[in-house]
């Protein structure tokens, strides 16, 4: 299985000259400003609504936040924080780098539809895979909370709204930083570890063990080099976008192992954060996530495989 890094080649040498060291770090800043504000204002304009029509006279405690965080509400107000990172990042390249978004989306500067649909696929397919062995580790699925008809309703929402989330965290991740970076820097060490490893780490939980914290953030470390591969053998996020949209429909949707997102899933797990876990059983599920990810290459960049994702080039040329 052999990799071509014409598109690729293509993506990095997009950026213009203004797509400096100097700048690219101003527009990360600008972009984290407004990820912030975001979140501030969507999450506290959220739980002041909460509150107030739940308990006006009392003030919300720090147990009573993290209830709303957890209900239905917050999730959906958590999930639309991430507007943020997309206004930020429309601003950076608009007024810093002076390039369309679109730029990010890859050389022909919009999504492959085609990949964007085998990414998904394949990612249900081993997230499937993976719920599988997770069971096999631990048993105990039951049933959500929610019910079919408000499941049913949410649906289209969630989707949305997880769109938003994956959409912005791919195209800061897998785009904007990598392609930046990538066209100052030819060494992978540079342009996909560093990214990778920030995506990786604002993944851990204050309310989880070390030892499975540490499972869960290599198990995120080898799904981000998933998606910084797809990336790199494509030259376009549509995959990659797929993909990550796939993973976390599969968690809010279907089977949820985080007591705090667990609102709209059909079915609950042992939740990560809670207590019983052993050593052994953190390395297990790190391995899970591992032997996942490599499988979800396998069914997007082997030469047999119906999922094969391609190199768009002839749109590429198109675009130049």
């Amino acid at each position: 299985m052999t990799i071509d890094d014409t598109a690729f080649e293509r993506y990095r040498r997009s950026p213009n000259a203004r797509t400096t060291l100097p700048r690219l770090f101003l527009g990360t800043l600008i972009v984290v400003v407004l990820w912030g504000v975001a979140t501030a204002a969507v999450l506290y304009g959220g739980a002041y609504a909460f509150f107030t029509r739940q308990t006006p006279a009392a003030p919300p405690s720090d147990g009573a936040m993290q209830g709303f965080l957890a209900s239905p509400i917050g999730i959906l107000t958590a999930l639309a924080s991430f507007a943020g990172i997309w206004f930020g990042l429309w601003i950076a390249m608009r007024w810093v780098h002076g390039e369309p978004l679109s730029a990010l989306l890859g050389a022909s500067r919009r999504v492959s539809l085609p990949d964007f649909l085998k990414g998904l696929v394949a990612v249900l397919i081993t997230s499937a895979v993976s719920e599988i062995l997770l069971y096999l580790l631990q048993p105990g699925i039951a049933r959500g909370t929610i019910s079919l008809s408000s499941w049913l309703l949410f649906a289209i929402p969630i989707v949305a709204l997880t769109l938003l989330q994956t959409s912005s965290e791919e195209m800061l991740f897998r785009g904007y930083l990598p392609r930046g970076l990538a066209n100052r820097f030819r060494s992978p060490l540079i342009w996909a570890l560093l990214p990778g490893l920030l995506f990786t780490s604002l993944h851990w939980s204050s309310a989880s063990s070390f030892a499975i914290n540490a499972c869960v953030l290599v198990s995120i470390a080898a799904f981000a080099l998933l998606l910084t591969l797809v990336v790199y053998a494509t030259g376009n996020l549509g995959a990659a976008l797929g993909a990550h949209l796939g993973n976390n429909l599969t968690g809010f949707l279907v089977i949820s192992h985080q007591e705090s997102y667990n609102s709209f899933a059909l079915f609950t797990a042992k939740p990560l954060e809670g207590p019983g876990w052993m050593m052994s059983d953190a390395v297990l599920i790190a391995l899970i996530g591992i032997a996942c990810s490599l499988l979800t290459i396998v069914l997007l960049l082997h030469s047999r495989s119906p999922l094969r994702i391609t190199a768009g080039l002839s749109d590429a040329k198109s675009a130049a």
